[in-house]
C-alpha cells in the first residue's frame, strides 16, 4: 500500500465562506469524476472511496476565500488510479467556483508514526445524533478502530486481527463539536490527537489513514489527518 498525497493549485472565482468551501471543492472533483464512467460510478456507489482532502491553504484570517487567489488543495489517496487521475485529469476541471490549474505528486514513505491528528473534523453519521450524547468514550474509541479496520480489510482483500491496541492515548481537542455543512443538514464532529501504538498492524492502519481518512465521510473532507513520525 502506497499513500499518494497530491497538492492542487486552485483558482477561488467567487468569495467563499470557509463554512461551505468543502462542498465547493467536493463539486469540483465530482463533476471530474462525470468525465470518465468508472470513476462516476464509484462515485455513486455507497462504498469507501479512499480518498479525502484538506480545507485548502492558506485559510483566511476572516475565514472568507477570496475570489481571484490561489490555494492550494491537498488530496490524498490510497488507490494509485485515483492518484493518477488526481494528478492529471482533474487538471483544468472547473466549475462555477473553482478552476484547477496544477498539481505537484509525491509519496508519503511508510515510517514508524507517533501521532495522526485530524485537520477537519472526524464524524460519526448517527441517526440519533452527536455520538457524546449516545456513544461512551470506549465505544468512540472502538468505532475509530473498526472502521479503519474495514477499509483495511476492503482495499487489501484481507482479514486483520482486531486483538490489538490502535493507539496508547487519544485527545479530542475541541470542547464543543464542530458543525460541518452537509447537504441540507449540519453534522457534528470532533478534531483528534490518537497516539499510535508500536503494533506492526496499528502501524499499517496509522499509514492508511493518512490516505483513506478517520471516521467516516472522507470523500466529502472529513477526517483527514496529518502525521507526525517518530
Amino acid at each position: 500500500m502506497k499513500v499518494i498525497q497530491i497538492r492542487v493549485k486552485i483558482l477561488l472565482k467567487e468569495d467563499t465562506n470557509a463554512s461551505y468551501i468543502q462542498s465547493k471543492v467536493c463539486s469540483l472533483i465530482d463533476y471530474s469524476f462525470s468525465k470518465r464512467k468508472e470513476l462516476l460510478e464509484m462515485h455513486k456507489k455507497n462504498e469507501y472511496k479512499f480518498y479525502c482532502f484538506d480545507f485548502p491553504y492558506p485559510v483566511e484570517s476572516d475565514k472568507i476565500y477570496k475570489k481571484g487567489k490561489i490555494y492550494t488543495l491537498t488530496i490524498r489517496t490510497v488507490n494509485l488510479d485515483l492518484g493518477e487521475f488526481f494528478s492529471n485529469s482533474l487538471l483544468n476541471i472547473e466549475t462555477h467556483s473553482i478552476k484547477a490549474l496544477s498539481s505537484e505528486i509525491k509519496i508519503i514513505s511508510q515510517r514508524p508514526i507517533e501521532k495522526i491528528y485530524s485537520l477537519t473534523p472526524a464524524i460519526i453519521k448517527n441517526e440519533n445524533g452527536y455520538w457524546r450524547d449516545i456513544m461512551s468514550i470506549d465505544d468512540y474509541e472502538r468505532r475509530i478502530k473498526e472502521n479503519l479496520i474495514k477499509k483495511y480489510n476492503k482495499i487489501t482483500g484481507e482479514k486483520m486481527k482486531e486483538d490489538f491496541d490502535l493507539f496508547n492515548k487519544i485527545d479530542v481537542k475541541n470542547k464543543k463539536p464542530i458543525s460541518v455543512k452537509y447537504k441540507d443538514i449540519k453534522l457534528l464532529g470532533d478534531k483528534i490527537n490518537l497516539y499510535i501504538s508500536d503494533d506492526k498492524r496499528a502501524q499499517k492502519l496509522a499509514y492508511m489513514a493518512l490516505g483513506a481518512g478517520i471516521m467516516e465521510m472522507n470523500s466529502r473532507g472529513c477526517g483527514f489527518v496529518n502525521y507526525k513520525f517518530l
